[in-house]
């Protein structure tokens, strides 16, 4: 299965990737009009650590500690994708403390949020991918069993 992969020493932390992927979700044609009043709350999150930036996303597990950890059964595995079914998420935030990677955050409707590779809003590349400048961000299967 394809998952989002980030090259740190590719990555220049512009965050850029996290503007596009906030823009995919509001459904809109022009980011700066979507984004322009808005605090982006992004499903990938880059982090900075001793000059390296790397992109901290949903890895897709096979084994999801996250979906086993679910009390609502909110999330679940679609064709490899892990998805949250927002009207069963009672923001318990179980899977947040269950995930790995620390993947998973609040929303601002109560339910959590995490990367769904855009399959509900794009098709093709996520948007993270698509937006990334330097090409630091990439979709691809490399046979990682997470």
């Amino acid at each position: 299965m394809k998952r989002v992969y980030v090259n740190e020493k590719w990555c220049l932390g512009c965050h850029l990737c996290e503007y596009y992927c906030a823009f995919a979700e509001t459904g809109e044609k022009d980011i700066a009009r979507a984004l322009k009043t808005s605090k982006i709350k992004p499903r990938i999150n880059i982090e900075e650590k001793d000059g390296v930036s790397f992109a901290v996303s949903c890895r897709h597990c096979t084994e999801p500690l996250c979906v086993k950890g679910c009390i609502t059964g909110s999330l679940s595995v679609n064709n490899g994708v892990i998805t949250i079914d927002t009207d069963r998420c009672v923001g318990c935030y179980t899977c947040i403390l269950c995930c790995p990677f620390g993947a998973i955050s609040p929303s601002e409707t109560g339910a959590v949020q995490k990367c769904e590779l855009c399959v509900k809003t794009l098709e093709g590349e996520p948007a993270c991918v698509k937006g990334c400048p330097n090409n630091a961000i990439v979709f691809e299967e490399r046979g990682v069993n997470l």
